[in-house]
């Protein structure tokens, strides 16, 4: 089992940076792949990025291409969502969440384990 806790979210303006940590329990993290999605009200959940269990590996949504990166630190059993020139699209409930199946993954019903998100609002 892996339990998942985000923290790191706020409100900020338009073109400012906030960095997300994602702290999670158990002996597994390490094989385990991490991904950050986000929710804005009335809309469905939506992949941001994706990390690797090594962290050698990425791959990320189009909207954050340039602006956002996902990283890890193993012994820290922590990855994190830098998050760069924030726009007032990107307002959501951030969600971390984990999975020990492998390959790229990419969408929300292929992780096991979730967070219970961090509100990121950024004003224009």
């Amino acid at each position: 089992q892996v339990q998942l806790v985000e923290s790191g979210g706020g409100l900020v303006q338009a073109g400012d940076s906030l960095r997300l940590s994602c702290a999670a329990s158990g002996d597994f993290f390490s094989s385990t792949i991490m991904g950050w999605f986000r929710q804005a009200p009335g809309k469905e959940r939506e992949f941001v990025e994706t990390i690797s269990r090594g962290g050698g590996s990425t791959s990320y949504a189009d909207s954050v291409k340039g602006r956002f990166t996902i990283s890890r630190d193993n012994a820290k059993n922590t990855a994190y969502l830098q998050m760069n020139s924030l726009k007032a699209e990107d307002t959501a409930v951030y969600y971390c969440a984990g999975t020990l199946r492998g390959g790229v993954r990419t969408t929300s019903e292929t992780y096991d384990y979730w967070g219970q998100g961090t509100q990121v609002t950024v004003s224009s």
